[in-house]
């Protein structure tokens, strides 16, 4: 079987993400061809911080399995400082996620893995969009991304992801419910779940204890997950959060559905912080990525830890194959 190519953007030039991906590819043992889209002078500091030479070829004539490296030359070194949020930065970085998707556009990777980027400088370059879903969903012109999460053979999707706490309860409606549901489902199944096994997070303690400590599960969940389950569709819960991240971890189900951001992001966290990966379903191609930001008290230290960037990679490859 050929090796799926991956399409890796550098992220924000002044954090980690350059010293991340030198030490992956550093230690490289995927199946599959890493490509990496940044700035062959960033990549070369990175190199230097760490002691070590990465022998890129030049992606313009690819040959082999790489390194490859598709240069933009888009850092202007004499400004440059490791961990300083700069809009130069902000626009470096979404310079490289165009260029990712016109890649992939081109046929030339099976998936792309992202470094991370920093929203501030993001809005600073004047760049409208709150993190990379939003930016590959409209760079894509997708109608949706889904976030899932995966730590070892947790899987975790989001009912709402950036909203304050407030307004994320009050998008637990049953009709909203019963919508993400099957879209779950239906992704997936495109990862190579046949008949996916899914479990719902509670969003009360104890489950709402039958509406003594909250009525949305008794009012809005249940009813949805019916609706959902007459149509076909293995679900089960809504079960407390407390306990349901752990039961599906241990094999009982294959995915989980976080009704706001902080429960199953605190639930893959803990399980295992640096080999949590952020997954984005609905665009053309799979894309992951590490899940921390861009770590600027730490970058040009030589001290971040590439293994979340590494764990991406390898889903990626390993996602590529189904999606």
């Amino acid at each position: 079987m050929k090796k799926p190519s991956l399409i890796i953007t550098m992220g924000d030039p002044s954090g980690v993400g350059p010293e991340i991906i030198v030490k992956s590819i550093r230690r490289w043992d995927i199946e599959a061809i890493p490509i990496v889209v940044g700035d062959r002078k960033i990549l070369r500091k990175a190199e230097e911080i760490l002691g070590v030479k990465i022998l890129w070829s030049d992606f313009t004539s690819p040959a082999g399995d790489g390194p490859f490296l598709y240069d933009l030359n888009n850092v202007d070194l004499a400004s440059f400082s490791w961990g300083e949020i700069s809009p130069s930065g902000g626009k470096a970085s979404y310079e490289y996620i165009e260029k990712a998707v016109e890649l992939m556009g081109e046929g030339r990777g099976e998936g792309v893995v992202t470094a991370p980027i920093n929203k501030e400088a993001i809005h600073k370059a004047g760049i409208p969009f709150i993190g990379h879903t939003e930016i590959f969903q409209e760079l894509t012109h997708s109608e949706e991304a889904l976030t899932m999460f995966q730590v070892k053979s947790l899987r975790v999707f989001f009912f709402t992801r950036h909203l304050p706490l407030k307004i994320a309860i009050e998008q637990v409606k049953k009709d909203k419910i019963a919508q993400f549901i099957p879209r779950m489902h239906y992704y997936l199944q495109r990862l190579g779940l046949s008949h996916p096994r899914i479990a719902v997070a509670a969003l009360n303690p104890h489950g709402g204890e039958r509406g003594l400590l909250g009525e949305e599960e008794t009012k809005e969940i249940i009813p949805a997950l019916e609706l959902v389950r007459s149509g076909g569709i293995e679900i089960s819960g809504p079960y407390p959060a407390d306990s349901i991240f752990w039961r599906s971890f241990q094999g009982e189900f294959d995915a989980v559905l976080s009704l706001y951001h902080d429960q199953g992001h605190i639930a893959t966290k803990c399980l295992d912080f640096y080999k949590t990966v952020s997954v984005t379903l609905g665009l053309p191609f799979i894309r992951t990525s590490p899940d921390h930001g861009t770590a600027m008290d730490i970058a040009g230290k030589g001290i971040a830890n590439e293994e979340s960037m590494l764990e991406a990679c390898r889903h990626a490859a390993q996602y590529a194959v189904y999606y």
